[in-house]
């Protein structure tokens, strides 16, 4: 019985962010944040029942974590609190709210996500699990826990949506480029709905497409149902055959881009879990990714995404 709609793998940080460069802050915001985490809290927020799989270290830190996540609705029986310390990272804004990540997350607790880290019963519990590249470069023990997720989730009849979110820092200590598209080609079979951002994921595929068309023409050998994102550009679905431009909502401010790809996702992935045409939640996933642009860091403070500028 499929008692959730979204459970999603992965990590899940503390968050600082800063209005100044880091070199001259005095003051941090404390928050939390990570691309899975993030789409799901999107999700939650619009009414899916979501569940996320993590371990969380047992620092300071690691109790408000939980709260956080609790008080957002998502289901947390598969997030223990374990020995270990939890990843920080800060946020230093740059112009039209582009920003400096600084990372500290090396042997975090969610980095020692492994295989036994799974519940079958737990996965076969939810219509669609929600996977990342950025699972998979953290270790190596969280790749093989995210390429056994995806086995086990299409074992039990749930659907499989993979991110590859490809990020080339994560992956230099790991092999690179080379690596990362061995993690994407295992994976690959396993995935339902592909999640990619355009042009930053496209060295996966081996190929500089000239345009997101073209992209997703590469990209239909892979998965015949993809989103593709392409920031200010909207985003482009590859869907069965057929490639659709979704055009991009306009942001009413522009002050923090952090997490607006992955707002992105936990909308479109909400939309289709509802029975929403593919257009129709991609059109709605492009408005809630642009009611985030106004709001700094990660994750939006509640009302969001209830803004007047987003209509659900």
């Amino acid at each position: 019985m499929k008692t959730l709609d979204l459970v999603g793998l992965g990590e899940c940080m503390v968050e600082f962010y800063a209005e100044e460069p880091l070199a001259q802050v005095r003051t941090f915001t404390r928050s939390v944040g990570g691309d899975v985490l993030n789409a799901l809290v999107a999700a939650a927020r619009l009414g899916s029942r979501t569940g996320f799989i993590t371990r969380v270290g047992d620092d300071p830190f690691g109790p408000g974590l939980l709260k956080v996540w609790q008080d957002e609705g998502i289901d947390t029986r598969c997030a223990p609190l374990v020995q270990g310390e939890n990843g920080v990272y800060f946020i230093s804004l740059k112009e039209n709210g582009e920003r400096d990540f600084t990372y500290r997350r090396a042997n975090s607790a969610a980095s020692k996500l492994a295989p036994e880290d799974l519940d079958p019963q737990y996965l076969a519990s939810t219509r669609m699990v929600l996977l990342s590249g950025i699972t998979q470069a953290i270790s190596p023990s969280a790749e093989a826990a995210t390429l056994r997720a995806a086995q086990l989730a299409h074992s039990s009849a749930s659907l499989v949506a993979y991110d590859p979110n490809y990020r080339p820092a994560l992956w230099n200590g790991r092999g690179g480029l080379k690596a990362a598209q061995r993690a994407f080609e295992q994976l690959r079979p396993y995935v339902d709905v592909l999640l990619p951002s355009y042009p930053a994921d496209m060295a996966l595929l081996g190929l500089e497409p000239p345009d997101p068309a073209t992209a997703l023409q590469a990209l239909g050998k892979y998965c015949p149902r993809t989103g593709l994102k392409v920031g200010d550009q909207g985003a482009w679905l590859g869907w069965e055959g057929k490639i659709l431009h979704v055009p991009a909502a306009a942001p009413t401010q522009i002050r923090d881009t952090t997490g607006a790809g992955d707002a992105w996702n936990g909308a479109f992935l909400h939309g289709l879990l509802q029975g929403w045409e593919p257009f129709e939640a991609a059109i709605f996933a492009n408005r809630l990714a642009a009611a985030k642009l106004a709001h700094r860091g990660a994750i939006a403070p509640k009302p969001w995404p209830m803004d007047a500028q987003v209509v659900i």
